[in-house]
């Protein structure tokens, strides 16, 4: 068979190394468009240089380019339909890819066809002289940029002095991702009611009853939505404000999770979504039987990769390079080493200097002696926790752990005993910096 050359948007050493295990990996040769790191520099999403050095590097590129894919969220999600363009290669349109990824937006298409389960939504202009007599849903609620990473910017708010403190917030750091995503906007055909709502707007959101939340791992090919993968998401703080773990496989009764794939399809239908992988988070408030629908992402979960290794015994980024050469996805079920398999998010809740970190021959050592366990670090020696980026706006997320076992009772206790031999190590600040205002569940 001969090599088909796929371009990578924003690839990185991990995931890279996750490509080699892939079923036709010797097949495959992977090309980077941009490194994580090159993504990531800066203070702004560098979306201009994206799409203007993207589109040369490709058009100078001499082979046949057979895909170009990105598993990161913004800007990578939303700039690859464009990049595909010009070369005729399979993937949704960017008009589809907007409805899922503008959060105004998706909701108007949610409401469409799937009202029963989302809550009552509606757009904020943070800079409005007077945001708070524009809304029209009740305290408390759930503000956020109409496009943002991973919960950044993201306020429960429960009254005006609340209100009033998220939007401060809001106004000082939304046009980082607001300013980058209007020029992805710009190059789409919106419906007016959308084109009012720029990416420096915001949504709010009346709160869904804590429940079990979990995200869907699907995709779309030719029209048919196909979901292969159930992750639970589970929360920790007093308000359950923060992701613990993604475990997988979920614990939700069968008959919920064909109700849950019975709305993505008729959602990922609606939006014209079409050649691509996507995942949506759900709720299930197991009180009432009801189930909310929280958003829904344009890529394959980075965070749950290695647990469809440990389990099904494939990386799903097999999902996503199969779509993008334009052929339907096949992976393995339950054919893995272990029963269930989690990511933990190793968190502070305060303010902190990185004293210590464990060196790669340490890490090496716990991996080796705890079987099932991927140790990945976020911080550095020295770094202050509150100049990391892209952070929830509650906690700190320091470490990630990945871990696969016979069953719960042994996932749990894996975990604990790595938490013991991690040499990480913490220092407060001179002046102790405030707890974090409290936030709740959706």
């Amino acid at each position: 068979m001969q090599q088909r050359n796929i371009f990578v948007v924003g690839i990185d050493d991990f995931h890279l190394a996750q490509f080699q295990f892939l079923p036709d990996a010797r097949h495959y040769r992977f090309h980077p468009l941009f490194t994580r790191e090159e993504l990531k520099s800066g203070d702004r999403f560098p979306v201009a240089r994206l799409l203007h050095d993207g589109r040369e590097q490709l058009h100078r590129f001499q082979g046949h380019i057979d895909a170009i894919v990105g598993y990161w969220d913004f800007p990578v999600s939303t700039v690859l339909p464009i990049l595909r363009q010009p070369f005729g290669l399979p993937g949704p349109t960017l008009e589809s890819v907007l409805r899922c990824e503008h959060k105004y937006w998706s909701r108007l298409e949610q409401a469409r066809t799937v009202p029963e389960h989302i809550p009552p939504f509606c757009a904020v202009n943070p800079f409005h002289a007077d945001p708070l007599s524009t809304l029209t849903v009740d305290f408390p609620f759930w503000i956020k940029p109409v496009k943002a990473v991973l919960s950044c910017l993201g306020f429960r708010v429960r009254d005006k002095l609340e209100f009033q403190h998220a939007i401060e917030q809001i106004r000082r750091g939304i046009r980082r991702f607001g300013d980058p995503f209007n020029l992805i906007l710009a190059m789409a055909d919106l419906p007016p009611e959308v084109a009012a709502v720029d990416g420096n707007h915001c949504i709010a959101e009346s709160l869904i009853s804590a429940g079990h939340q979990c995200t869907l791992e699907g995709y779309v090919y030719q029209g048919k939505v196909t979901v292969y993968g159930v992750v639970d998401s589970l929360r920790e703080g007093p308000a359950q404000s923060s992701f613990s773990r993604y475990q997988y496989p979920t614990r939700l009764p069968p008959p919920v999770q064909a109700r849950m794939s019975n709305i993505a399809d008729r959602v990922m239908r609606q939006v014209g979504y079409d050649c691509a992988p996507f995942n949506m988070e759900l709720y299930w408030e197991e009180n009432s039987d009801r189930i909310w629908l929280l958003e829904i992402n344009t890529r394959i979960s980075r965070s749950h990769a290695p647990l469809f290794r440990m389990v099904d015994d494939c990386y799903h980024h097999q999902v996503m390079i199969d779509l993008g050469l334009g052929r339907e996805p096949v992976m393995p079920w339950r054919e893995g080493p272990y029963a269930c398999a989690a990511k933990f998010m190793v968190r502070r809740h305060e303010d902190a200097t990185v004293q210590r970190v464990p060196t790669p021959r340490e890490i090496q050592a716990i991996e080796a002696d705890i079987p099932g366990v991927i140790i990945k670090l976020e911080v550095d020696q020295g770094m202050q926790l509150s100049n990391l980026q892209d952070q929830d706006s509650y906690t700190y997320e320091v470490a990630t752990l990945f871990v696969g076992a016979r069953d719960n009772t042994e996932l749990e206790a894996k975990y604990a005993q790595v938490l013991r031999c991690l040499p990480l190590e913490f220092t407060a600040p001179e002046q102790p910096v405030p707890p974090p205002a409290t936030a709740a569940a959706r």
